[in-house]
């Protein structure tokens, strides 16, 4: 078994593996992010029963596919369901039979259903059947150990976690699978063979964020460059729609999301559900409330508050590093390489704010560089148009110890030197967020650089530096 990272699922799994009751476990994640891996990687892809949902199938296509699972793990009878309460019985006999196959460690009857969104087709009687056979039979079988998993994670959320039906109270662990964090990326490429330095980690990082599946598709014989390259601008890249076919596997009609994502794009700091109303010229706010709570919970966006009025709307920022690479460079392409955008203005913009996302998905690393890790904290972001000139500040990280950090991120390939003007503006940031919220905290301007700051008279402005090196931990 060779998995990356993951100690804290593994640990669920386990606890599950050993529990002496029966035990239903949904696994939710979004595309790519290596859910199904985990599962078969874990188990030494041996299962009692295992079925998974195919893409874009009817509901024939869908029993023709449990069916032939059915017949793999010994069912008997050759005739396909007519509909998923005649297939989840016959699973049922499957499991019961003497001599299907238990893990061998606590004996325990494991039934992997991947997928299982696609399996859920129009007005097919999935569901409900589901239901049923974990209510009136598997939540008595104390031996049973039912995991499914799908990347639709809206469909999971709503269908599963928030039911509040057949499956209320009825799921025993939940285990939300997020991308991997720079020290697990970091394992991963180490593990294939491919030779890079923290800092160009970093900007891998940037470019397909932390999903397992794109950086397992670098080639250890070229550089960051030459690979992004391949992938993502050559016609036979692997990953030249993947940002299309990310959106349109997890969501029926993904164009209102689609939408969504463009805006937010648009403005680094987020927007609010107002703005985007008016941006997008929509007039109900319904189906847009909506649209933003799936895209959340798929980990594209984080929603957040100004720091002086916690209670007023919320602000919604695009926080997926793929998805800002693909708009900003794959959607509307001005050139034909990656090569040929490096160091234009297009590039340093984006590496500006792409680092950005990097430290958003980097707090824990970040409260630990601080020394704060056990400290409760929040997180925040503000901005004032009133104060002359206008200060914005991206992470506020605001510590129940009497302490805010203002934090400023800066990706450079050299240490980060602070001139005049940097100051005039650190201290403008500083005295308009003190004067504005009129806070009773003490301040501290730290600075997020990956190589660091390089020593002037202007420095010591900043009470605290952290590395490219510190968010590793």
């Amino acid at each position: 078994m060779k998995i990356i990272g993951r100690k804290r699922e593994m640990d669920a799994l386990s606890m599950c593996i050993e529990s002496e009751k029966p035990e239903f476990v949904v696994i939710y994640g979004r595309r790519r992010v290596g859910k199904t891996y985990l599962v078969k990687e874990y188990f030494n892809n041996r299962f009692s029963f295992y079925a998974t949902g195919l893409s874009e199938e009817k509901t024939k296509g869908q029993l023709k596919a449990f069916h032939e699972s059915l017949i793999t793990f010994g069912s008997k009878d050759k005739k396909q369901p007519v509909d998923w309460f005649e297939a989840f019985s016959r699973l049922r006999e499957i499991i019961t039979s003497p001599n299907v196959y238990r893990e061998p460690v606590n004996n325990k009857i494991v039934v992997f259903l991947d997928e299982l969104p696609w399996m859920d087709t129009a007005r097919s009687d999935f569901k409900s059947a589901l239901d049923y056979f974990w209510n009136s039979f598997g939540s008595s079988m104390e031996d049973l150990l039912l995991i499914v998993c799908g990347s639709a994670t809206s469909w999971i959320v709503d269908n599963l976690l928030n039911n509040r039906r057949g499956f209320h109270n009825r799921l025993t662990r939940q285990i939300h699978l997020m991308p991997f964090s720079l020290n697990e990326c970091e394992a991963l490429l180490i593990n294939n063979g491919i030779v890079m330095t923290k800092d160009q980690i970093i900007e891998c990082y940037m470019t397909f964020g932390g999903i397992p599946y794109y950086l397992n598709l670098l080639d250890h014989r070229l550089s960051l460059a030459q690979n992004i390259d391949e992938l993502c601008f050559k016609e036979y890249g692997s990953l030249i729609n993947e940002y299309d076919n990310l959106f349109y596997s997890l969501f029926k009609k993904p164009e209102k999301h689609l939408a969504i994502i463009k805006a937010l794009a648009l403005k680094k700091e987020g927007m609010t559900r107002q703005a985007l109303l008016q941006t997008l010229k929509i007039e109900s706010g319904s189906l847009i409330t909506k649209n933003l709570v799936e895209l959340e919970q798929c980990g594209f966006i984080r929603k957040y508050r100004n720091y002086v009025k916690p209670t007023n709307e919320a602000f919604y920022q695009l926080i997926d590093p793929f998805v800002l690479f693909s708009l900003r460079f794959l959607e509307e392409k001005e050139h034909g390489s990656w090569m040929s955008y490096i160091n234009t203005p297009s590039y340093n913009a984006w590496r500006g704010n792409a680092f950005e996302i990097v430290c958003l998905n980097h707090i824990p690393q970040l409260k630990i560089a601080l020394g704060i890790s056990g400290v409760e904290t929040h997180e925040y972001a503000w901005a004032s148009t009133k104060s002359d000139p206008g200060a914005q500040i991206d992470l506020l990280i605001d510590r129940k110890d009497g302490l805010i950090n203002l934090c400023e991120m800066k990706f450079c390939n050299e240490p980060y030197e602070i001139t005049g003007d940097e100051y005039e503006k650190l201290e403008n940031r500083l005295f308009s967020f003190q004067k504005k919220t009129n806070t009773d905290k003490a301040v501290h301007i730290t600075l997020v650089s990956v190589k660091g700051v390089k020593k002037n008279k202007y420095s010591n402005i900043a009470q605290s530096i952290i590395t490219g090196e510190d968010l590793f931990a």
